[in-house]
């Protein structure tokens, strides 16, 4: 579903990410791995096209879409969901979670919708009320459904336990194990392996920018 190959990224002339190359298989979960600093974020942020790569290749289901910008991968059925959740405060649950859609210009499909809601009946209960109002770990829930809203295909979760309580960490873990049954693929990052060991098929470990294939048993 996804594949890098020797991705190069720079940031202000700072090389982030150095030959980086990573592959996802349909349907599987993947973790990238590495500490704060290790370039986890600007990986994601190159997949989904919102940093310009220096080299490299980046494959969506065998297409090559490496000078396409952002909302060419949202058009794919990728989502993404990133650390600082991003969330518009003034802006309802619910319009946070279908901003996306607005953004690409298409309607809203009611089933999808309700989808996310029967997935995370939390958010549905509060679905009207402004994300400003809501916890962090509330909010990490309404990103995911964010994501989940075009992400039918592929999800990129930026280290998405970051400052959750246990309960709603523990929820998390629930609802990313539950997408395996739709058929998504995911790519997951963390800072370690204390959340995301159970939901594993492939792991990478990614360090000062440079990613090495792992055992999941060595998670």
């Amino acid at each position: 579903m996804l594949e890098t190959q020797g991705l190069n990224i720079s940031i202000a002339g700072t090389p982030i990410l150095r030959g980086a190359s990573l592959k996802i298989r349909p349907g599987t979960t993947v973790g990238l791995v590495g500490r704060n600093g290790a370039g986890k974020t600007t990986f994601m942020r190159s997949v989904m096209g919102l940093l310009t790569p220096d080299g490299g290749q980046i494959l969506l289901d065998g297409q090559n879409t490496t000078d396409q910008p952002p909302h060419m991968r949202a058009k794919l059925g990728v989502g993404y969901m990133p650390e600082d959740r991003r969330l518009i405060p003034e802006f309802s649950v619910e319009e946070n979670i279908v901003l996306p859609i607005h953004a690409l210009g298409e309607a809203i499909d009611p089933k999808r919708l309700k989808w996310i809601y029967d997935l995370m009946p939390e958010i549905a209960r509060f679905a009207d009320r402004k994300a400003l109002a809501l916890s962090g770990g509330q909010q990490k829930l309404v990103a995911l459904g964010r994501a989940l809203i075009i992400g039918d295909r592929l999800l990129l979760l930026d280290e998405p336990f970051e400052g959750v309580a246990p309960a709603l960490a523990q929820r998390l873990i629930e609802v990313i194990a539950s997408l395996r049954s739709e058929g998504l693929s995911v790519l997951l990052s963390e800072s370690d392996h204390v959340h995301s060991s159970s939901l594993l098929d492939d792991l990478y470990l990614i360090e000062r920018g440079v990613i090495e294939r792992e055992t999941v048993d060595a998670v």
